[in-house]
């Protein structure tokens, strides 16, 4: 046979050899993703009860370092595993499945490696008030609903004492959370401290049993709540008090870099890179974050300028903050205001979307128990089919520091077409893996909710000067966490200049900047993923408007974002040029 036939039956080999091959990585990868699917709902039954899988709703996670350590062997065996699998066989779609879950699980050794299981809480909370949500998201509509409930309420006495113990373990080696950041920290766990079991917030089912429970089960689950409360509940949140009280506030540390943790300059870049999904230092990120900051004072400058305010920029940050009215009186007046805002942008959502998600969503005050030291608002996502829908939570406490000038672009951000509609969205892509329906970038995730506040001037928002400055302060806030986060824990900046950054560029309450600054001391690098991700978001659409010209259609601009869920800005980078490729085709 002649060179050339060899290389003609080589190449006809390899046309009929590469379906098979396509078909069999495609298996494997698909094992792959179920088994690693099937190890996060078994290994997180909270999360398995919030994703809508009821089959661990009677259980809580083991959080012991052994615990740790056994996941990171899987992990390790997952990306064991998927290196045998050709990944230039997987079509575009499987690539990026490929790719997110080795991501993930990477940064999950990561995170074993730097032993962040012994610090598991920020200046908001932590396991025990994550718990206390449990009464409003758990499913309760049958006898054995309930059952699942009270066995998770008699386990969380093990659940506190596996957590204390590891945060002694963050004591005994220097990785814990600054002192300043834990000021009333006692307040998210005293008001679980209660005289009678009606008094708790896990006793709140129990008060209006549905009909899904029969009336031959509803003393006995009445008389095993009100033990279970008495005997594990509240015993258990007295200990958690005592520790954090005697313990672990006492020992916290007076520095608040994390650069100053053990490992602490690594654990920042890591934390930096993991928060955007960019290969950035925390110096360009810092350098990015002042471009931004001088970029929208010039906007905010012809704001004053086109109300014709004669006095300087602090002097109107003061006149905002102190005039009565630009507060709600009540907190029904500010639920109401926030759900009209909502509803409206709802009626303009046709306008800039193709496809709208089924699950609904309502306006709620954040929870008491959380709210002194929560910010402004924030989503609470629901699992699809089940029966709670969505729900933007807005903050009620201190109305006097809930300013209304930026309750338009809070509502856009966490409502639509922000959180609600993007999170819904992705949980019905049917067509994903599951764990893809799932995952959360924070940078995709945040920047879109950035980027969702802007589209509110296309749709005919922010029509009141006030209102717009504080959609700009909104931004200006996302620019100054890059320069503030990068500031205290990579450039040794201190608490108050981060406050006096903060105070002297964005119209936030005083009261928002402090419990603001604290959020990014307890959690270092996750305030990052906002603005890198919109500024993502916002050059990929300057290029596809550019690229397209007058067929460009927002509605499909939309759905090329949102049509793949989730995702790290790297993989929606590539998704946004195939897009532009696609649409400018002949016929299209």
């Amino acid at each position: 046979m002649t060179r050339t036939r060899l290389g003609l039956a080589a190449a006809l080999l390899v046309s009929l050899s590469g379906p098979a091959l396509a078909a069999d990585a495609a298996a494997r990868l698909a094992a792959i993703l179920d088994e690693a699917w099937e190890s996060q709902l078994r290994e997180s039954p909270v999360f398995a009860t919030q994703v809508g899988d009821p089959r661990y709703d009677d259980r809580l996670p083991d959080v012991a370092p052994a615990d740790f350590e056994r996941r990171g062997a899987f992990g390790r065996g997952i990306l064991e595993r998927l290196s045998t699998v050709d990944r230039g066989a997987l079509s575009a779609r499987d690539r990026v499945s490929y790719d997110m879950l080795a991501r993930g699980v990477k940064d999950e050794l990561a995170e074993l490696r730097f032993r962040t299981w012994r610090m598991p809480l920020n200046a908001e909370g932590s396991f025990h008030s994550d718990f206390a949500r449990l009464p409003s998201e758990a499913p309760l509509r049958t006898t054995r609903d309930y059952e699942n409930y009270l066995a998770r309420l008699r386990a969380f006495p093990a659940y506190a004492r596996q957590h204390m113990d590891n945060l002694r373990e963050g004591i005994r080696t220097g990785f814990v959370q600054p002192r300043v950041i834990l000021q009333g920290f006692e307040r998210t766990i005293a008001p679980h401290v209660v005289a009678e079991p009606d008094e708790s917030v896990f006793w709140a089912p129990f008060a209006a049993l549905p009909s899904g429970v029969a009336e031959a089960d509803r003393d006995r689950l009445r008389a095993a709540a009100r033990e279970t409360i008495q005997r594990d509940i509240v015993p258990a949140y007295r200990r958690v008090l005592e520790f954090f009280t005697r313990e672990y506030i006492p020992a916290a540390r007076v520095t608040i870099a994390a650069a100053e943790l053990p490992e602490g300059r690594e654990y920042y870049r890591h934390l930096v890179q993991h928060f955007t999904t960019l290969d950035v230092t925390p110096e360009q990120v810092h350098t990015i974050g002042l471009a931004e900051v001088a970029r929208i004072r010039a906007e905010m400058d012809a704001v004053l300028r086109a109300i014709a305010w004669e006095e300087g920029f602090p002097e109107f940050l003061s006149f905002l903050r102190s005039d009565r009215r630009f507060y709600a009186q009540s907190p029904e007046e500010l639920l109401q205001r926030a759900s009209f805002i909502a509803k409206r942008m709802d009626g303009k959502l046709p306008a800039l979307f193709r496809t709208l998600p089924r699950q609904p969503y309502g306006v709620v005050p954040v929870p008491a128990d959380l709210a002194p030291k929560y910010t402004g608002g924030r989503y609470n996502g629901a699992p699809i089919g089940s029966d709670r829908a969505g729900e933007y939570w807005v903050n009620t406490y201190a109305l006097d520091t809930r300013p209304l000038y930026t309750l338009e672009a809070l509502t856009l951000h966490e409502a639509v077409p922000g959180h609600h509609l993007q999170t819904s969205l992705q949980q019905e892509l049917t067509d994903l893996p599951k764990f893809r329906r799932h995952e959360y970038v924070d940078a995709f995730g945040e920047g879109w909710g950035l980027y969702s506040e802007r589209l509110g001037l296309e749709a005919g928002f922010y029509q009141d000067p006030y209102s717009n400055f504080g959609r700009l302060t909104y931004e200006m806030w996302r620019a100054c966490r890059l320069v503030v986060d990068t500031g205290m824990h990579w450039k040794g900046w201190t608490r108050d200049q981060a406050l006096e950054y903060l105070a002297g560029n964005t119209a936030l309450s005083l009261h928002e900047v402090t419990t603001e600054t604290d959020r990014y001391i307890g959690w270092p690098g996750q305030a990052l993923a906002y603005k890198m991700g919109e500024l993502k978001i916002r050059e990929l659409r300057k290029r596809a408007e550019d690229a397209l010209g007058p067929g460009f259609d927002v509605r499909d601009f939309h759905h090329a974002v949102l049509q793949s869920g989730s995702v790290p800005l790297s993989v929606l980078d590539d998704q946004i040029d195939a897009f532009i490729a696609t649409a400018k085709r002949p016929g299209r």
